[in-house]
């Protein structure tokens, strides 16, 4: 059995279509469609019911499916550990980092690393999804909660500052109250944000006007006076369409992390990137834990 039919057998049973697991493969959908039947030919079985709304696993292929994840796992580790041993500094690094980080913090960084090693291409991704190190979808990552799992390598980069801002020509807000003023919030679907929390405590009698998932949204929607936005320092202070208010408290701060899978810690483009990053990042003006 081609591992290569395995992992487009996985493909269709995650996605549910073929065209779905060719976008995710990077391969056309009529060899998706080839390689799937040479596949199920192949082991005399059929694997997925073919329905109106999609492929969905037929007995025999829900019996493979644990099977097929541990050949995936054991590719992976492969492919995760032969990089590893690399120690030139060329190829492809993938970042991955919320979509704010990677806008106004990471820039300089890749700037600076580009020129140093101009023949890594440096891919980054970015978003609210967390992209697993694992599967390999990114090599590091940068992140405002701890990473989970026994393989990952990790450490606190630093302690990121946030402020409240209104747009430049915004009256302030009374605060303890915030009577007749309007705030841009977090959607808080994918959990809680200390921030916003405070956001609302800081003026218990504004309103919510709007919510976005996207830092870079709200700093938007705050420069067109729609509100109050409570953001990172990177995207705020350099935003000349708003400013930061001045409060008797400042919100919490968040910790950013950085990691990647143990298994490259041996890629030396990898290390040369963690590295600069670090370095770059030891004195920056909106990390907290400086005094």
């Amino acid at each position: 059995m081609e591992w290569s039919d395995v992992r487009i057998f996985l493909a269709v049973a995650r996605t549910g279509t073929l065209g779905a697991a060719a976008r995710l493969l990077h391969l056309s959908h009529p060899t998706i469609g080839r390689r799937l039947r040479a596949l199920e030919e192949a082991t005399g079985q059929m694997l997925f019911q073919r329905t109106a709304d999609g492929f969905v696993l037929t007995e025999e292929g829900t019996a493979i499916f644990p099977l097929a994840e541990q050949m995936e796992d054991s590719a992976l580790t492969m492919a995760r550990r032969l990089d590893g041993k690399q120690r030139t500094l060329d190829g492809t690094l993938r970042v991955s980092s919320a979509d704010w980080f990677g806008a106004y913090v990471l820039p300089p960084v890749i700037a600076e690393y580009s020129r140093e090693y101009p023949r890594v291409d440096i891919e980054v991704l970015t978003g609210t999804r967390l992209f697993d190190l694992a599967q390999r979808e990114a090599d590091v990552a940068f992140r405002i909660v701890p990473f989970e799992g026994p393989d990952i390598v990790q450490k606190r980069l630093l302690r990121m500052r946030y402020g409240a801002y209104v747009a430049i020509d915004s009256t302030d807000p009374v605060e303890g109250d915030g009577t007749g003023s309007r705030l841009i919030a977090m959607d808080t679907s994918t959990g809680a944000f200390p921030d916003i929390d405070w956001l609302k405590r800081c003026f218990p009698n504004a309103s919510v006007v709007l919510q976005s998932n996207n830092r870079n949204v709200q700093a938007q929607m705050c420069a067109k006076g729609i509100g109050i936005a409570v953001l990172p320092r990177p995207v705020g202070d350099q935003n000349s369409a708003i400013r930061r208010l001045e409060l008797g408290d400042d919100p919490p701060h968040r910790d950013i992390w950085v990691g990647y899978h143990r298994d490259l810690r041996r890629l030396q483009r990898l290390r040369a990137f963690v590295d600069l990053a670090t370095a770059h990042l030891a004195n920056a003006s909106f990390d907290a834990s400086r005094p």
